[in-house]
């Protein structure tokens, strides 16, 4: 089932990560996080992830070799994945992909910000029953960048936050709003999607958390138990990364993945 709307228009519509092993992938966060795994529309070279049989992310194979870097990308939906793109060159960004079409779905492309941050544009059909945010989402994505204003000038204009997209005259769901010195993204329904702070980081560091991006968390029931099983599978605790401010302390920890995947666990006793 797909939807194509306003409110969607802006937002984050998909979360991707690119695995050097798909199957140790998908044992590492079945056991973290209690996905299970179908199929993706590209065969036994990618997977959906899936929690209670809603689809969450989506886990392919790189093609890049073993040094290939491994991060998860957060996907933003676009009206028009051509002029993005050229938004994004215009505004002091870099396309490194794109756009790419995967018919008869829709168009991708990979970018990053003037400060490095990666992220990636969509163009085409979104999932209906898919959700990012801070209420029963299973994930909601932050920003970690030197200044998080002038983050919001460039993904504000690049992707149109708050302009008419629809055609209709009516105006896209995103909103920005400036709360306790974070910049918010909202949707239509006043949801938070996502935040973008602004900290001491620097474009060349050596440790992926202390770099400007896009940070993923996934919520869980129970903390220690997902962390036990990051450490069990593999994977390992950040003790330096970056966090929101007013993040609670000991609800939320980041970590990487055995191939140096860095998402952050919160704790959501809803989840």
């Amino acid at each position: 089932m797909v939807l194509v709307a306003a409110d969607v228009l802006g937002a984050p519509c998909w979360l991707s990560l690119l695995a050097r092993d798909l199957q140790a992938a998908e044992r590492f966060y079945g056991a973290v996080l209690g996905w299970s795994f179908r199929r993706g529309v590209f065969g036994r070279a990618s997977s959906v992830a899936e929690l209670d049989g809603v689809a969450v992310a989506g886990i392919g194979a790189t093609s890049g070799g073993p040094f290939a870097p491994v991060a998860w990308t957060v996907y933003f939906a676009v009206h028009d994945a051509d002029a993005a793109v050229a938004r994004v060159r215009e505004r002091g960004g870099t396309v490194g992909v794109g756009p790419v079409s995967y018919p008869p779905r829709g168009r991708a492309a990979l970018a990053t910000d003037p400060e490095s941050a990666a992220f990636g544009l969509w163009e085409g059909e979104v999932l209906s029953e898919w959700r990012v945010g801070e209420r029963r989402a299973p994930a909601w994505v932050e920003l970690h960048t030197r200044d998080a204003f002038d983050a919001a000038v460039f993904y504000g204009e690049v992707l149109e936050w708050g302009a008419d997209t629809s055609g209709a005259g009516d105006a896209a769901g995103c909103e920005v709003s400036y709360e306790e010195d974070q910049v918010v993204l909202r949707r239509g329904d006043g949801q938070a999607v996502a935040r973008l702070n602004s900290g001491p980081l620097e474009a060349a560091a050596e440790r992926p958390q202390l770099r400007p991006h896009w940070l993923v968390h996934f919520k869980v029931p129970d903390l220690e138990r997902a962390k036990a099983a990051v450490l069990e599978h593999g994977g390992s605790i950040v003790a330096d990364a970056p966090h929101a401010t007013g993040s609670a302390e000991g609800q939320r920890v980041t970590v990487c993945d055995p191939d140096g995947g860095l998402f952050t666990l919160d704790h959501s006793p809803s989840a």
